[in-house]
C-alpha cells in the first residue's frame, strides 16, 4: 500500500519550500519517523520525517525544486522490498524514462561510484562563491555527514557535508577559487549503497567533463557556460567561441567575460559596460606588481569573501553617501542604577541577562518614530519611509563583522531582545547565522565600547541612512547642578547621509536617545 510524502504546514504566511535535500533514495527502506526530506523556507529548515516504514518508491520533487505548502513530492510503499542498490535521489519517474539532455541533466551525475560535488544555492540573491578550504585531501576518507569543503559567501561560509561515508578522489577547484552556483568543484568516490548527488542543480554546470575542453568551438563552450557566465554573454551578444577561456577543463568564467569586454569584445550597444567604480577598495593582489618578501618573516593570506565583501560595501558607502557624523554625551548613572535594581530579578524570570543594547534599542525606535528619515532610504530620486523597524546589530563573527537583523524590534520586550541578541553573538561566532538574518535592516546599532573604543565615526550600512554608534563608559567629572560631580559618561555618534537627513533631524535624533537614557521612564509612556 503506498502512502504519500506531502510538504506539511511550515508556519503563518508560510506557502511554499525549496527541496534542500532527499535523506534517502527511491528503493531505500524506511523507519517511521525517521527524517525523510529538508524542505528550506525564508524562515526555517524543516525535517519531514517519514509517516510509516516502508521502501521509498517514488520521488516527484527533485533537490532544488519549490514545492507548495500540502502538494506530493513523493511516495512509500509498505509493502514493497528494498533494492539492493538504490537509484539516485531527486529523480521523478517521468524524468527517468526520457533521454538525459545536457542543458537538463542532474548536476551531480554519478558514473559508477564516483559522484560530483555540486555547489548548492546558497541563499536568494547569492549566484556564486568561493572556495575557502577544503577540509579533506585527495585521497582521504570521510564519515557520512562530515564536512567536505568551505564555501565563503559575501555575508556567510557553508559547510558542505557529505551525503554518506566514502573517499575525495579529486579537487577540481582549488582554495581561493570563485565558483558559480550549480559548479562541479571536486568528486568523491561513495560507499555502497550510498546516495549518488550531495546537491543537484539543472544547470549547464553540471557534466562539464561531459564535453572536452576545446578552444574556438561554440557549441562545446557553450555547454560550459555557468549561469551568471551565460546571462553577461547574452546581455552582450558575445559568442563563446570568441572568449579566451581560464577556468578548470576550458570552462569560461566571468572574469573572462569581462576581461574580453575590456579588450575591445563586440557588445550590443544597447547593453553598456557597468562603470567601474570611483574608488575601488582594493585591488587584486595578482594585478599589482610582484612585492618581495622581507627575510624578517611574513605571511599572506587570502581575503575572505566576507572581508572583502565588507570592504567594497564600506568603501561605496563613502563614494555615494553625504556621510556627516554627530555626537553627544550621555550620563549612564539612571540606566545602571535601572539595572542594578532589577539584573537579579530579570535574569531569574527571563533566563537572559538584562544588559544595556535592549535599552538603546528601545530608544532608538522611540527616536526613529520621531524622525523617520534617519528610517528610510533613498531609491533613486525617491525617498522610501519604512513603517517597520528591523534593527541591525553589529557583531564580531568568526569571519569577521557581520550584522544580523531583529525583524520588528518595535515589537519584542526588553527580555526578546537581550534574547535575540545573545543569540546572535553565538551563531555568529559559530558560523550558523543564515542568509535571511543578515539582509534587510533599517538601522543599525554598533557597540565599539565592548573593544573599549571611547569615540569613532561608523559607516553606514548601505542602503540605510543611519547607524548608531555606542562606546565605553568611562567616569568622567561633569557640572550637575552647578556642582562638579563623577558621572560615568558614555558618547554616542550618530553617522547619516546628509542627502535625506538634516542636520537638525539627526542633532535631535540624538538628543532623543540622551533623554530616554537618561530617564529610562520615558520609554514606558513613549515620550
Amino acid at each position: 500500500m503506498a502512502t504519500e510524502i506531502k510538504v506539511p504546514d511550515m508556519g503563518e504566511s508560510v506557502t511554499e519550500g525549496t527541496i534542500a535535500r532527499w535523506y534517502k533514495s527511491v528503493g531505500e527502506a524506511i523507519t517511521a519517523d525517521e527524517p525523510l526530506v529538508e524542505i528550506e523556507t525564508d524562515k526555517v529548515t524543516v525535517e519531514v520525517p517519514a509517516p510509516n516504514s516502508g521502501v521509498l518508491t517514488e520521488i516527484r520533487a527533485d533537490e532544488g525544486a519549490d514545492v507548495e505548502v500540502g502538494s506530493v513530492i513523493g511516495a512509500i510503499d509498505e509493502n514493497a522490498t528494498a533494492s539492493a542498490a538504490p537509484s539516485a535521489p531527486a529523480k521523478a519517474p517521468a524524468a527517468a524514462e526520457k533521454e538525459p539532455e545536457p542543458a537538463s541533466a542532474p548536476a551531480a551525475a554519478a558514473s559508477g561510484d564516483v559522484m560530483d560535488i555540486v555547489i548548492p544555492e546558497l541563499g536568494e540573491s547569492v549566484t556564486e562563491g568561493t572556495v575557502g578550504r577544503w577540509l579533506k585531501k585527495v585521497g582521504e576518507s570521510f564519515e557520512a555527514d562530515e564536512a567536505l569543503v568551505e564555501i565563503e559567501t559575501d555575508k556567510v561560509t557553508a559547510e558542505l557535508p557529505t551525503p554518506s561515508a566514502g573517499t575525495l578522489v579529486e579537487i577540481i577547484s582549488d582554495e581561493g577559487v570563485d565558483v558559480e552556483v550549480g559548479a562541479v568543484v571536486g568528486r568523491i568516490s561513495a560507499g555502497a549503497g550510498a546516495p549518488s548527488e550531495i546537491k543537484p542543480a539543472p544547470t549547464p554546470d553540471a557534466e562539464p567533463a561531459a564535453v572536452p575542453a576545446e578552444t574556438g568551438g561554440s557549441a562545446n563552450t557553450d555547454l560550459l557556460l555557468a549561469p551568471a557566465v551565460r546571462k553577461l554573454v547574452d546581455e552582450n551578444g558575445l559568442n563563446p567561441a570568441d572568449i579566451a577561456a581560464t577556468g578548470r577543463d576550458g570552462r569560461i568564467t566571468k572574469g573572462d567575460v569581462v576581461r574580453h569586454l575590456e579588450s575591445g569584445g563586440t557588445a550590443k550597444p544597447t547593453a553598456p559596460p557597468a562603470a567601474a567604480p570611483s574608488a575601488p577598495a582594493f585591488v587584486a593582489a595578482g594585478d599589482l606588481p610582484d612585492r618581495p618578501e622581507d627575510p624578517r618573516g611574513e605571511e599572506r593570506v587570502r581575503m575572505t569573501k566576507l572581508r572583502k565583501t565588507v570592504a567594497s560595501r564600506l568603501k561605496d558607502a563613502q563614494n555615494t553617501a553625504a556621510m556627516l557624523t554627530t555626537f553627544n554625551e550621555i550620563d549612564m548613572q539612571a540606566i545602571m542604577d535601572l539595572r542594578s535594581r532589577y539584573k537579579d530579578d530579570f535574569e531569574k524570570k527571563h533566563g537572559v541577562k538584562l544588559g544595556f543594547m535592549s535599552i538603546f534599542v528601545k530608544a532608538a525606535i522611540n527616536a526613529l518614530k520621531e524622525i523617520p528619515a534617519v528610517n528610510a532610504e533613498i531609491f533613486g530620486d525617491e525617498i522610501i519611509y519604512k513603517n517597520f523597524y528591523d534593527v541591525g546589530i553589529a557583531v564580531g563573527g568568526a569571519q569577521g563583522l557581520v550584522v544580523p537583523v531583529m525583524r520588528d524590534a518595535d515589537q519584542k520586550s526588553f527580555a526578546e531582545i537581550e534574547s535575540g541578541i545573545s543569540d546572535f553573538g553565538q551563531r555568529a561566532q559559530d558560523g550558523k547565522l543564515t542568509m535571511n538574518e543578515l539582509t534587510g535592516g533599517t538601522f543599525t546599532i554598533t557597540n565599539g565600547g565592548i573593544f573599549g573604543s571611547m569615540l569613532s565615526t561608523p559607516i553606514l550600512n548601505p542602503p540605510q541612512s543611519g547607524i548608531l554608534g555606542m562606546h565605553n563608559i568611562v567616569k568622567r567629572p561633569v557640572v550637575v547642578d552647578d556642582e562638579i560631580v563623577i558621572r560615568p559618561i558614555m558618547y554616542v555618534a550618530l553617522s547619516y547621509d546628509h542627502r535625506i537627513v538634516d542636520g537638525r533631524e539627526a542633532v535631535t535624533f540624538l538628543v532623543r536617545i540622551k533623554q530616554a537614557i537618561e530617564d529610562p521612564e520615558r520609554l514606558l509612556i513613549g515620550v
